[in-house]
């Protein structure tokens, strides 16, 4: 799948099958469940899902909390829009 295949199945109800935990969380986020994306995301403990889960937390406003997300995941909080970032994100977990 391309990125502008994944931002194209926004169109649809339900996400694409047989995609992974994160993009399953980026694409709720994209159709605005942000609760459904952290519930989707808070339990996977690697550094993928750290970077998910500080985009979400940085997206909720919660900077200090996004800000220790982006310490486990091994990055810095980026000084790009939230949209920039989620398509960098998307992009990285295809």
């Amino acid at each position: 799948m391309t990125i502008t295949l994944f931002k194209e199945s926004l169109s649809a109800n339900e996400p694409p099958q047989n995609i992974s935990a994160y993009l399953k969380a980026l694409w709720n986020d994209a159709k605005g469940e942000w609760d459904k994306a952290h519930n989707l995301i808070q339990d996977i403990e690697d550094k993928k899902a750290a970077w998910i889960h500080a985009y979400l937390h940085r997206k909720e406003g919660d900077n200090a909390n996004a800000d220790y997300w982006y310490s486990r995941a091994g990055k810095r909080r980026p000084d790009v829009s939230l949209e920039k970032e989620w398509e960098e994100i998307a992009a990285a977990m295809l």
